[in-house]
């Protein structure tokens, strides 16, 4: 029987330090600190919609003429192409060789 215990106790041993670093602790109270999983909660709010938006006009301004326009652009196939931008630049420069000589 206190083989048993002996072996239990070991058991328990060699489980305690894995399960120890489960627990996020910066003042070695034995529970999570305030900022645990702080970056997926921002995460989380960056996706949120607001349920409950305040708008000054109930509907968004809208023109007929421009959306003909738009229209009889896009069936003459003369749509405005919008502006190219570039997200990265890509800068070349010179590096010598190193040999000293010009071929």
């Amino acid at each position: 029987m206190n083989s048993d215990r002996g072996k239990l106790l070991a058991l328990v041993l060699l489980a305690t330090p894995p399960l120890a670093a489960c627990v996020h602790d910066d003042a070695g109270t034995g529970t999570p600190a305030s900022s645990f999983g702080e970056a997926n909660r921002q995460t989380m709010l960056a996706q949120v919609i607001e349920p409950d938006p305040q708008y000054e006009e109930a509907t968004p301004p809208a023109s007929a003429a421009k959306a003909g326009q738009a229209v009889e652009r896009y069936r003459k196939d003369t749509v405005k192409k919008p502006d190219r931008v570039r997200s990265t630049s890509v800068t070349s420069g010179s590096s010598s060789s190193g040999s000293g000589t010009t071929p």
